[in-house]
């Protein structure tokens, strides 16, 4: 695997969104940034591919 995915692959996309915003309910903004920085780091993990990786924090940095 060396290319990102953009297409949608989430199944029960609106579920995940409500589980991930679940997980920040009751929490300050610093607990929310640490709950999304392991998220992040859990994440990278599983993907393992550093190409991928580094491609994708390049797409997430653009503005």
């Amino acid at each position: 695997m060396s290319e990102v995915n953009t297409k949608p692959n989430i199944e029960g996309p609106d579920d995940f969104y409500e589980t991930l915003l679940a997980a920040h309910e009751g929490k300050t903004k610093e607990e929310s940034d640490a709950i999304n920085a392991r998220l992040v780091l859990i994440l990278a993990n599983q993907i393992g591919d550093r190409e991928v990786l580094s491609k994708a924090i390049a797409m997430a940095a653009e503005t």
